[in-house]
């Protein structure tokens, strides 16, 4: 596990210099990729009792983008995270561990109304200063979620077999926050 005590502290996500992306199978042989341009989040982190650290995080839903307006449209409709009537999905932590060199951030995110226990895999990337004085941290995250299990459950049949949309969810965080 790589030393937490730069780490330590209360931390803002930095919207400027954070991804909050995705990806998910399309028509059985691509990966479609987004991520959301809105959100804004926090953490703190107890370098010498990492259990004590915790985070939050919410996200805009209508802010999704694929890089194709008409997809974009779709994503944000009742057919998946229904924007109008939820307009943020939210992740709370409620447990932080250490696991070799990864940090396991166990929490409650909340899609279309309904809030699943999900584990995401965090990679301390470092701390550092700005020019400006500024002191900052990186942490790079993964999770993997069904996005049926949060009522997403849009589909439609390929002719060769399969569906359009795949059900796993890969989440991708590569964050960087200021200290508060």
């Amino acid at each position: 596990m790589s030393n937490l005590s730069p780490a330590t502290g209360t931390w803002i996500i930095d919207p400027f210099h954070t991804t909050i992306g995705f990806w998910v199978r399309h028509a059985m042989v691509a990966k479609v990729r987004g991520s959301f341009g809105t959100y804004s989040g926090s953490f703190t982190i107890d370098g010498d009792n990492l259990s004590a650290s915790r985070a939050e995080l919410t996200i805009e839903a209508a802010s999704i983008n694929t890089n194709s307006a008409d997809r974009d449209a779709h994503l944000a409709s009742a057919d998946f995270l229904d924007a109008e009537n939820f307009p943020t999905l939210t992740f709370v932590s409620t447990g932080v561990a250490a696991k070799g060199d990864e940090i396991l951030v166990t929490g409650d995110l909340t899609i279309h109304g309904v809030t699943n226990s999900v584990e995401v895999k965090y990679e301390f990337v470092g701390a550092s200063t700005d020019p400006y004085g500024t002191n900052k941290v990186g942490f790079e995250g993964t999770a993997k979620i069904s996005r049926k299990d949060f009522g997403l459950v849009w589909n439609a049949a390929l002719e060769t077999g399969g569906v359009l949309v795949g059900d796993e969810i890969h989440l991708t965080f590569d964050v960087e926050a200021n200290k508060q």
